[in-house]
C-alpha cells in the first residue's frame, strides 16, 4: 500500500454471515475501499487470483479447507501478494499465523498490525481466553487446572443453515447442547492461548434468538494458587485489561442473573466474576454478541490495526 493511498480490501466470501456483518459494519467507510467480484465469478479461480493481486488486504469468510486454497492462492503471488486475516478455523494454532485478539498480552495489537497474515479468533474462544489468560498470567490459576468452560450462544453462530432451522423450521429447539463428543474445533485455540497445559472440557449450547452469548468457567477457590478470594480474581482481570476499550470488567450484579444479548451489535465484552467466598466458589462469566467482537466486529477491529486506520468506535459500534 502506498503511502497516502487509500487501502483496499476484498472479502472472500462476502455472501456468508459473517461476510455479511463485516459488509455492514463497513457501509460509509471513506478510508478503504471494498473491492468485489460480481456473483457469477465469485468461485473462479482466475478472477479471484487477479483480484487477490490488486488489493492491499482480503479477509477470509470461507470453510476451513477453502480457507487453505485461498492462502495458497495468495502465497503464489509474491511480492503481489494481499496481506490475510481468516476468520475459519484453518490457521488459528499455526505458529505462522499471528492470533487475532488485541487484548491477549500487551504487545498483541502491535504484532497483528506488522503481521501478513492474522487468524480471527473463534466467538467462544475469545470469552473463555479473556477470562482465563489474566488469572494464568498472575499465577492465580494453575496451568494444569482443570478447567470447564460452559457456553450458549444463538443461533446466528451456526451459519446458515442453523438459521434457517431456527427461523424456518417448526421444531426447533428451545435450548441444545451439542458438542457433546469433546471434540469441538474450538479447543486448540481456547488451550492453546489461554496457557493451560491440560486439555479444558468445554459444553457449547445454543438458544433460541439470533445472537448473544455467555461463556461461563466454574472454579474451586481452594484449588487455586494462594486460595484468592473472588475480588482478588476480579482485580486480576481489571489489571490485565486496564485501559482497553473494547473489553470491560464489570462488578456482579446482586442476584445472580445474567441474560446475553446486551451486547449485541457491538465489539464490546464483559467480564465477570460471581463468587460465594464462604463455600469456596467462583463463576467467570463473559458477555459478548457472537457477531460481533466474536466474528465480524473482531474481523474489523484487526483489519483496522493491519491497514493502520483509527476508525474504531464507528466501525465497531462500541457502545
Amino acid at each position: 500500500m502506498a503511502q497516502g493511498s487509500i487501502p483496499s480490501v476484498f472479502i472472500d466470501g462476502e455472501a456468508g454471515t459473517t461476510g455479511l456483518q463485516i459488509v455492514e459494519r463497513l457501509q460509509g467507510r471513506s478510508d478503504l475501499t471494498l473491492r468485489s467480484l460480481p456473483p457469477e465469478h465469485r468461485k473462479d479461480p482466475a478472477a479471484k487470483r487477479d483480484l487477490f493481486a490488486e488489493v492491499d488486504l482480503v479477509i477470509l469468510c470461507l470453510p476451513d479447507a477453502a480457507a487453505k486454497e485461498a492462502t495458497a492462492v495468495a502465497a503464489g503471488l509474491g511480492e503481489r501478494a494481499p496481506r490475510l486475516l481468516d476468520a475459519s478455523t484453518a490457521h488459528r494454532v499455526n505458529p505462522d499465523w499471528v492470533y487475532g485478539v488485541p487484548e491477549l498480552a500487551p504487545d498483541q495489537a502491535a504484532k497483528i498490525a506488522a503481521a501478513p497474515r492474522v487468524a480471527n479468533p473463534g466467538c467462544y474462544p475469545t470469552g473463555g481466553i479473556l477470562l482465563l489468560r489474566p488469572l494464568v498470567e498472575a499465577g492465580l490459576l494453575p496451568r494444569d487446572y482443570p478447567v470447564t468452560v460452559n457456553a450458549v450462544s444463538g443461533y446466528s453462530g451456526g451459519g446458515k443453515s442453523m438459521i434457517a432451522t431456527f427461523e424456518e423450521a417448526d421444531d426447533a429447539p428451545a435450548f441444545e447442547l451439542y458438542g457433546l463428543g469433546l471434540e469441538h474445533k474450538h479447543l486448540p485455540e481456547l488451550q492453546h492461548y489461554s496457557g493451560l497445559t491440560r486439555r479444558p472440557i468445554f459444553v457449547p449450547s445454543v438458544g433460541d434468538f439470533r445472537q448473544g452469548m455467555l461463556v461461563s468457567v466454574p472454579l474451586h477457590l481452594d484449588l487455586l494458587s494462594g486460595r484468592p478470594s473472588p475480588a482478588a480474581l476480579e482485580s486480576a482481570l481489571s489489571a490485565y485489561y486496564a485501559g482497553q476499550e473494547f473489553v470491560r470488567v464489570m462488578p456482579a450484579e446482586p442476584g445472580g442473573k445474567l441474560e446475553p444479548e446486551a451486547l449485541n451489535n457491538t465489539n464490546l465484552v464483559e467480564l465477570r466474576v460471581y463468587g460465594n467466598e464462604a463455600r469456596g466458589q467462583a463463576v467467570l462469566v463473559a458477555r459478548l454478541d457472537n457477531l460481533g467482537k466474536g466474528a465480524s466486529g473482531a474481523a474489523v477491529q484487526n483489519m483496522n490495526l493491519m491497514l493502520g486506520l483509527s476508525g474504531a468506535n464507528q466501525l465497531e459500534r462500541a457502545a
